[in-house]
């Protein structure tokens, strides 16, 4: 799945699927037959994250003791590192992986309170980039006065080893790829274009591809912990990063010090059933969007709320037989897979709805596809010279190395989708499809669906906003549900993730956490 955040809002995407193609990807993560489809309450479900041992083994102690070479890394007033941890937690002699940290020291005044790591999701998203481009300037001045502010790519994102797939112009023909097939001939172009997207990744990533595991990302995180000096790990993770900083305290629950997980996931979810809840996510978006539009002067999609989503798929449909130009120089067009990204991409931020209006009026009503194509290049990462992060890659790893796959096969797919129909008559059909995309993977999922309890860790503050696309309230009460000592902080409201969107007393509720000690009491509301 996808779930990120957007640099100087909030973590963006828990990614659904990676686009839809993508997007499904991206939301959830996924991967091989699952046999808990429906429910969270399967017998992968009830199984428990173990705390590994307190002590940290031998064959780990030189890389706790490591010291790191901080270098000015060309943005003013952040260093840089690189942290080697082993490839393999199981077997530390296989070699390492070199991981890319940066930091921006406490400026005071005040007590140093240690490090505050960030994460802002994906998997994916380059937290290096994240701190560089927002939380290191755009934290609240009081929190960065007291903290060295602190990131680390995982393994596979970005800076640390990525992991690589498709270049850039084949990542064009796939980002385009009918993820709606309308007959045996569509199928199996969208199983071709899955087959070769996982054949790529094998091929050019093969010693990394079984070692992009959220626990392992999660124990690197520990390893930096130990090697900047803090007795306890304080971090801020949003979306998917929520899922990473949960891990982080099943794992090491005598560790947690300060933890926010903001747009939670719920870690107990099949790939499937993540896939289904985030698909009703997104029609909870939309339909706050269609009453926006419908109110607002000159709605491309109708003035009653009821005919705006009708008036969307109707123009799904159109672009599904007939694109329209964009005048992009690589000569893409609009089809039915560009636009539904497009519209999924400005559900995550409510500040993103006048942009969408504007965009599905040009491409309906003047024949321009370029807004909606923006947009749609905006969650994928790709620059105006067609080049891709390595987010869709990095993405895609991950969910399929931690997550059985959500289906078995296309037949799989058609007998889910009146499911997914149901939970949203706009999007549900296209995410189906996209959540097929692991069963392709080359490499067998490592992990499962489990509870995560963490008993004995110090309060921990989970926060969920009530009408989040990427990350359903729901998760967020079952992860606070789930964690021992969790305090559920709640944002009523649209967007995805709380923290740093506007709301005074969200964050000044979390900067008292990060600040004080001092968690909110559980069940609190915000507006």
């Amino acid at each position: 799945m996808h779930t990120r955040r957007t640099p100087g809002r909030s973590p963006r995407r828990s990614l659904v699927a990676v686009t839809l193609l993508s997007v499904a990807a991206l939301l959830v993560p996924a991967c091989s037959p699952s046999r808990d489809t429906t429910s969270p309450a399967g017998s992968a479900a009830r199984a428990e994250l173990a705390a590994l041992p307190k002590a940290t083994p031998s064959a780990l102690t030189s890389y706790y003791g490591q010291k790191l070479d901080w270098r000015s890394c060309g943005v003013p007033g952040f260093q840089c590192a690189t942290m080697k941890a082993p490839l393999d937690y199981a077997d530390p002699a296989k070699g390492d992986v070199r991981l890319a940290v940066a930091r921006k020291k406490a400026t005071g005044p005040g007590k140093r309170l240690g490090s505050l790591l960030v994460n802002p999701g994906g998997p994916g998203g380059s937290a290096v980039g994240y701190l560089q481009g927002y939380a290191g300037i755009g934290y609240p001045a009081e929190v960065r006065a007291r903290y060295d502010m602190v990131a680390v790519d995982p393994r596979g994102v970005a800076r640390s080893e990525p992991v690589f797939c498709l270049d850039g112009r084949a990542m064009d023909a796939y980002t385009q790829t009918d993820v709606t097939p309308d007959d045996q001939r569509e199928t199996g172009k969208l199983v071709d274009a899955y087959q070769k997207f996982a054949e790529s990744c094998g091929a050019r990533s093969a010693r990394l591809l079984r070692h992009v595991s959220t626990v392992e990302a999660a124990r690197d995180m520990d390893v930096l912990r130990g090697v900047l000096g803090d007795r306890r790990l304080t971090y801020v993770g949003a979306s998917y990063g929520t899922l990473l900083g949960a891990t982080y305290a099943g794992l090491f629950p005598e560790r947690v010090g300060r933890l926010v997980l903001d747009g939670a996931m719920d870690p107990s979810l099949s790939a499937r059933r993540l896939s289904l809840d985030q698909t009703a996510g997104f029609e909870t978006a939309f339909r706050s969007f269609a009453k926006d539009c419908a109110r607002s002067a000159g709605c491309p999609l109708g003035k009653e709320e009821g005919e705006v989503g009708r008036n969307l798929k109707a123009f799904f449909r159109r672009l599904d037989a007939r694109p329209v130009p964009t005048g992009d120089p690589s000569g893409r067009p609009l089809g039915e897979a560009l636009a539904t990204t497009g519209v999924i991409a400005a559900m995550y931020d409510e500040s993103s709805w006048e942009q969408l209006r504007d965009a599905l009026t040009s491409a309906i009503e003047e024949n321009d596809g370029s807004g909606l194509l923006a947009l749609s290049d905006s969650y994928y990462e790709r620059d105006g010279d067609g080049r891709y992060a390595n987010l869709m890659a990095a993405n895609a790893a991950v969910n399929c190395l931690d997550l059985p796959s959500a289906f078995s096969g296309p037949e799989d797919v058609r007998r889910a989708l009146p499911s997914f129909e149901k939970a949203s008559p706009v999007f549900g059909e296209g995410l189906a499809w996209a959540s097929l995309n692991c069963t392709y993977w080359p490499v067998a999922a490592t992990g499962e669906p489990r509870r995560i309890e963490a008993k004995g860790a110090a309060p921990i503050v989970v926060v969920g906003t009530t009408r989040d696309p990427a990350t359903p309230y729901r998760w967020a009460q079952a992860l606070s549900g789930q964690l021992a000592s969790a305090r559920l902080l709640t944002y009523v409201g649209d967007g995805h993730t709380a923290y740093g969107r506007g709301s005074s007393c969200i964050d000044s509720t979390i900067d008292t956490y990060l600040l004080t000690g001092t968690p909110p009491p559980s069940g609190k509301r915000c507006r």
